[in-house]
């Protein structure tokens, strides 16, 4: 049996910091190990820090839900353990203090699932975009929202995403903003947030199916 992650729900609020987002879902491991998972993050919340909780034996001896805040490292993103509870998932049990989690036998399961869901779940990578403050580059038109994006490029060379639309790009003309505000604004651009440097992706309009990649 293959690893599984399953997106639940996404739960929008709006608060004086920003957007809340909250996302959730459900893990099975290869032996059918399951565990739920939530995680989330708020658009103008300073430093950018989000938090995970990963439930698992619910109901059973052992049975817990651990919590941790996911933080900006080096190039990418690591976590870090913590007692403050965020979300409720079906899976878990009682929720365990810092000292608790990584005394718990199961932990190396639980970072298992949390990597995989940073892997695997499409919200995550909008979150971990904005953990990163991933720039990009749009043309007027679509910075303007004049023009869907029809073309999303990620360079090889500097890692930029640019995004396109219907006019030519003018490297004059074209504005510098963050990847997750675009996904803010075009949601659809969700589905192609995993695109290797190098690679892009194109569609005839606006809800239209990507298509290309590396």
């Amino acid at each position: 049996m293959d690893i599984q992650v399953h997106e639940g729900a996404l739960v929008l609020t709006e608060t004086t910091e920003g957007t809340d987002r909250r996302a959730f879902g459900e893990f099975v491991g290869p032996r059918g190990e399951l565990a739920s998972y939530a995680f989330g993050w708020t658009t103008g919340a300073d430093p950018h820090a989000a938090c995970l909780s990963v439930g698992i034996g619910a109901g059973n001896p052992g049975g817990g839900t651990f919590h941790a805040v996911i933080f900006p490292h080096e190039d990418g993103h690591a976590f870090s353990l913590t007692g403050d509870p965020f979300e409720r998932v079906p899976q878990g049990g009682p929720d365990l203090t810092a000292d608790e989690a990584r005394a718990h036998g199961d932990l190396p399961f639980v970072w298992a699932v949390a990597d995989e869901v940073m892997r695997r779940d499409r919200r995550a990578w909008w979150m971990r975009h904005w953990l990163l403050g991933t720039l990009c580059v749009q043309t007027v038109e679509v910075f303007e929202r004049r023009e869907p994006i029809l073309l999303v490029q990620h360079d090889a060379d500097d890692g930029m995403w640019q995004l396109v639309g219907a006019s030519d790009a003018d490297g004059g003309t074209g504005k510098v903003g963050h990847l997750h505000h675009a996904i803010d604004e075009d949601p659809t651009l969700i589905d192609v947030l995993d695109l290797p440097p190098g690679g892009s992706v194109t569609r005839t309009g606006a809800g239209s199916p990507w298509t290309g990649r590396a």
